[in-house]
């Protein structure tokens, strides 16, 4: 009889005898199966190993042979020789792992899966991720992100006539699946702290140290080519947005949305509108964890008891989401409105004909001289992005206040204050701080600009308190025609008196078109408030600017109340009013022509008209068209007028 060394497994009795008649044992001797034998030996020649193992055997209807089973409880593993990690312990909690790797050295392994799960996974059916385009659609456009590891096409479906955004990112052998999913895990448990708490600009160099420090403990190999393309879903999925990612280091997205589980995600493409992608999360499991992963990226919770979270990315994208099938029967969801990293400047506008040139320089003197201003329009119409643009107007030295319940608006003033609701809008819990608190206190603070990032209820009564007493305010509504505006503000739940309205001076009205079969924005109108009619009470306005569809251009109505408002106070003729927005129009279209679009280089032009208009004037005069960096010629210009101002100030001293 051979006895265990470690101790004796009990095994039920065969109804077929392991042992032949003639040499059976008595009964009260216990068995120990042969198999077991050879892996206790094992254990002894490599004591780095404790595995506990349970077994029962069974008979074997033909060959009367047992064999190893998983059991309901738990994933039974055999030992092989050379194995020195198990898939056990790779799998199992991660409070196991943490101990094992205190206990005992850990090799390279190859991994065995023992059986199939108990709980097969949902599974939704076969998306276009898991197949090639068929060889009949067109590919119409074709880039490359994350500086060329991932590639986007947009192919077209000759049988629907539908656009379909493809991500293509590089491809992982099984293997190669193996060895992510493992380092993946490993990572998990052995990063010594949070991500978050690495500085922005080292969290990728300090997460792949980390990987290769861990691919030395245990030993694993893989080839360079492999080695690169682990490294890069290692960084996409623990630094960046998982499956996502590439689409959202797409410059030309604007939104993202996933409707539910096994649902390809849709996303809005600045050149080809509303498309279809490749791009799924197939189980509720996987689409659950990454909407948690989102809201921690905020820095939010989102939970069944508190399904839905308005937030803002860390890269300022807007984000919407629910969580599992409380509030969205489909299961979670996700919006994300994607924020520019440059963001849109009005010479971008005029480039894009969103506005023209004279109509950039009537807003140029409306932001100079107070005027408050509201920005109409519908979803995605380019409200915001216009409010953002022409904020750029204000004086470098003015005070200004922001307030917004997610971050959009992006200055380059020093003198500003951002401020931001926590937990909503409406301020609806304890604790909660909405927009009109913000506002109230924002008036304390004597700002010169108060920019409000949409007014939808009481804090509205506020804002135009704000301007009836000489702030000058910018905000957001969706709304039409200034009709629809007016309707918006008499009407609960904002309900603003009319003879309140008239402190408005200028509305903008957004809209979203089709022109020559391309999506594009314009704003159709330019409307100032005059006042209100004493008999009628009807609101007196004037159209300064409209939009003409046939031959999309914009028209001058021929008269401007901000015109005579700049008479008056500047004791200037009409005439030299329009040539001074002639000569805003003048550097609008020379920044237009020169490629000045980035939104530090507008500030530092306009920063220079506002120091010294006829030098300015004058660099534009003399370099109408540049060859190289403009910017870096009219500072050079600029810095050469100024010395030259100097000498002469001190001559005359």
């Amino acid at each position: 009889t051979v006895k265990p060394p470690v101790e004796t497994v009990e095994v039920s009795p065969p109804e077929t005898p392991l042992i032949p008649p003639e040499k059976e044992r008595a009964p009260s001797e216990k068995v120990t199966p042969p198999l077991e034998v050879e892996e206790r030996k094992e254990v002894e020649k490599q004591k780095e190993e404790e595995i506990e193992v349970e077994v029962s055997r069974e008979e074997k209807e033909e060959e009367g042979k047992g064999e190893l089973k998983r059991r309901p409880e738990e994933a039974l593993e055999r030992k092989a020789p050379e194995r020195r990690f198990s898939i056990k312990t790779i799998f199992s909690p991660l409070t196991t792992i943490t101990e094992s790797i205190r206990k005992r050295k850990r090799r390279t392994t190859a991994l065995e899966e023992v059986g199939p799960p108990l709980v097969k996974p949902k599974r939704v059916p076969r998306t276009l991720k898991e197949e090639l385009p068929p060889a009949d659609w067109r590919v119409l456009k074709e880039y490359e992100v994350r500086g060329g590891v991932a590639m986007i096409r947009i192919y077209l479906d000759p049988e629907t006539s539908n656009y379909i955004y493809w991500v293509i990112e590089p491809p992982l052998s099984d293997v190669e699946k193996d060895n992510l999913k493992r380092l993946k895990d490993l990572l998990q448990v052995s990063l010594p702290y949070s991500l978050e708490a690495v500085e922005e600009e080292r969290r990728e160099k300090f997460l792949l140290e980390h990987l290769d420090k861990v691919m030395e403990d245990y030993r694993i190999k893989m080839s360079e080519n492999s080695l690169e393309k682990v490294r890069y879903y290692i960084v996409r999925d623990f630094l960046g947005f998982n499956k996502i990612d590439p689409i959202m280091h797409d410059p030309h997205v604007e939104d993202i949305s996933c409707d539910g589980p096994g649902i390809p995600i849709y996303l809005y493409h600045r050149d080809y509108g509303s498309i279809k992608t490749n791009v799924a999360f197939p189980t509720d499991e996987e689409l659950d964890g990454f909407v948690v992963s989102l809201a921690q990226k905020c820095r939010k919770t989102i939970s069944v008891a508190n399904p839905i979270l308005d937030a803002t990315l860390p890269n300022g994208s807007r984000l919407n989401a629910t969580y599992g099938r409380e509030v969205t029967t489909r299961g979670s969801s996700f919006t994300i409105r994607k924020f520019r990293e440059e963001p849109l400047t009005v010479v971008d506008l005029v480039e894009n004909n969103t506005m023209s040139a004279d109509m950039a320089a009537h807003f140029w003197l409306a932001v100079q001289y107070g005027e408050s201003m509201i920005f109409a329009g519908g979803t995605a119409s380019g409200k915001t992005s216009t409010m953002n643009a022409i904020s750029i107007f204000i004086p470098p030295s003015s005070k200004i206040i922001s307030i917004e319940d997610t971050r959009e608006v992006n200055l380059p003033h020093e003198n500003w204050i951002a401020g931001i609701t926590r937990g909503g809008a409406e301020a609806e819990r304890p604790g909660d701080i909405g927009m009109y608190d913000l506002l109230r206190a924002a008036l304390r603070q004597r700002p010169e600009y108060v920019i409000v990032g949409e007014v939808r209820g009481k804090e509205t009564m506020t804002m135009f308190q704000a301007m009836a007493t000489g702030h000058t305010t910018y905000s957001t509504m969706h709304a039409d025609s200034v009709k629809s505006i007016v309707y918006r503000l008499e009407n609960p739940p904002i309900g603003i008196p009319r003879v309140l309205i008239q402190a408005l001076n200028l509305v903008a009205i957004h809209k979203q078109l089709k022109v020559k079969e391309k999506r594009v924005r314009r704003i159709t109108e330019l409307v100032e408030i005059i006042d209100i009619e004493p008999t009628t009470l009807e609101i007196v306005t004037n159209q300064v600017f409209r939009w003409n569809p046939r031959t999309d251009t914009f028209v001058y109505g021929g008269h401007s109340n901000l015109y005579e408002k700049i008479m008056d106070m500047e004791d200037l003729s009409r005439d030299e009013v329009l040539e001074e927005r002639d000569r805003r129009a003048e550097i609008i279209s020379w920044m237009v022509k020169n490629g000045v679009r980035k939104f530090w280089d507008v500030a530092r032009v306009v920063g220079e008209y506002y120091e010294d208009p006829h030098r300015t004037l004058s660099i534009i005069e003399k370099n109408p068209e540049v060859e190289g960096n403009p910017l870096e010629v009219f500072e050079r210009a600029a810095e050469k007028g100024r010395k030259e101002h100097l000498k002469a100030k001190s001559v005359a001293a």
